[in-house]
């Protein structure tokens, strides 16, 4: 079997559920910690296991340059802010939550500046 595989409708869904329900705790506040409030973490995206039993949360700093605080923030709370998630799941079992920094937009910005490099733009020009 491929390690490879989609995922599955039934974890896309869940996953959904999860970042919506991060993502109304962190933007009001509900953690208490106002640290977390300074940084203003958001949720880009949260994928789940297979077996539903772990969620990764890719989350950014909306403080520029705070990406590691805002994730040491998060996991000092992860206990408490799972309490928070589980009731706004209508599921069977709560998964783990693991937090990550999120790096698709210095992947997409490094991808930009290498096309807008004057090697790649002589590359890419018709004319030549």
């Amino acid at each position: 079997m491929s390690q490879n595989k989609a995922p599955s409708q039934r974890q896309l869904r869940a996953g959904e559920l999860i970042r919506h329900a991060l993502s109304e705790i962190l933007m009001r506040g509900e953690t208490g910690d106002p640290e977390l409030d300074r940084l203003m973490p958001s949720v880009h995206e949260v994928q789940m296991s297979p077996d539903l039993k772990i969620a990764t949360a890719y989350v950014r700093s909306l403080v520029s340059g705070q990406d590691e605080q805002a994730l040491a923030a998060l996991n000092r709370h992860r206990k408490f802010i799972r309490g928070l998630v589980a009731p706004r799941l209508d599921m069977k079992f709560m998964p783990e939550i693991r937090y990550r920094i999120d790096t698709a937009l210095d992947y997409a910005s490094k991808i930009d500046d290498l096309l807008r490099s004057p090697a790649v733009a002589r590359d890419l020009d018709p004319e030549t």
